[in-house]
């Protein structure tokens, strides 16, 4: 078994449909260095892999004294990572069968691991989290999109092909709203950040009053999940609403999953967990009121502790695991 020394580190990367995140950790989950970078996923897979590459040089040539072992992406959409492909993203435009793995060993000749987002932050929460004696935990990121991972038994599950851990492309409802994946009525279409922008525009489109207008300079088009949490935080009746509109479908997908994992705990992250009590307070009810009661007594919805860098923490921890292999 391979030794690592203290000068040893890895490159973590997280891709999203808004940002790309480059860090540099070592082995204690400590992140020596984090590059935030837009994604600007509308211009197609083959300038966002150029950008990337770019950015994950400048990082490695000021960790020249370090021993960068491996390269872990964690990127979003349906990934088959015993191939290294990103197959579909509904969040990256035009991502189809890249083969992203490949693309990145050939640039850097290093071990290369590719694994979904979601599933990167689950590992991370799990391992650095501090959750307890928790062994079975599920991770939700609710932001542009939905995304899940899932942790059973102290293991990442991912699947025969890699892809486990779509939480957010079940169906909720059968007759609902159109998602990006092409599917209607996926908790993603109900529940995303992207969905409570929808909402509010929505209701302001049809003459609500709301100090959102006031907000968006006027232009509903300017709302976002995030004027609207801070419209919902001084007590604006229609943010309110939106919210809790969005947190009843949350709590279905949320029923969903304990009734067929039975988790210790299920964390959500991603920009909507800011949040906080006002969607989640809600979303436990809504849970209670659609699940077995034996598994919604046992669980514990918590709010995500490692925020925005669950993704890059939990590649990090992937490429340590696979090192120590």
């Amino acid at each position: 078994m391979p030794t690592m020394s203290k000068s040893d580190a890895v490159i973590a990367v997280d891709i999203g449909g808004t940002k790309f995140i480059v860090a540099v950790v070592n082995e204690n989950g400590e992140i020596l260095s984090r590059v935030y970078c837009r994604t600007f996923a509308e211009e197609g897979p083959h300038k966002v892999i150029r950008r990337l590459i770019i950015s994950m040089h400048n990082v490695m040539e000021k960790f020249t004294d370090h021993n960068i072992r491996g390269i872990c992406i964690a990127a979003a959409g349906t990934i088959d990572s015993s191939r290294g492909v990103v197959v579909e993203s509904p969040n990256l435009m035009q991502w189809r069968n890249v083969k992203l793995r490949g693309i990145l060993a050939d640039e850097f000749e290093i071990p290369v691991y590719l694994l979904n987002d979601a599933s990167a932050a689950a590992l991370g929460e799990y391992k650095l989290g501090n959750y307890g004696s928790a062994d079975n935990l599920i991770y939700l990121t609710i932001s542009t999109g939905i995304g899940g991972g899932i942790i059973i038994g102290g293991k990442l599950y991912e699947g025969s092909s890699g892809c486990a851990g779509e939480i957010g492309h079940t169906i909720i409802k059968a007759d609902g709203p159109m998602c990006k994946c092409g599917q209607q009525g996926c908790l993603e279409a109900l529940a995303s950040g992207t969905a409570i922008a929808r909402y509010a525009r929505e209701k302001l489109a049809k003459g609500s009053r709301s100090m959102l207008i006031e907000m968006a300079d006027g232009n509903i088009d300017n709302i976002t999940a995030e004027t609207v949490t801070k419209a919902a935080r001084k007590g604006d009746a229609l943010a309110l609403a939106v919210v809790n509109t969005a947190a009843g479908y949350l709590g279905i997908g949320l029923a969903n999953v304990i009734n067929i994992f039975n988790p210790d705990v299920v964390v959500v992250g991603g920009g909507v967990s800011k949040m906080g009590e006002i969607i989640l307070k809600p979303a436990r009810a809504s849970m209670k009121r659609h699940a077995f009661t034996l598994p919604a007594r046992t669980v514990r919805v918590v709010k995500s502790r490692l925020g925005a860098d669950a993704g890059v923490l939990g590649a990090a921890v992937y490429v340590h695991q696979k090192w120590r292999d």
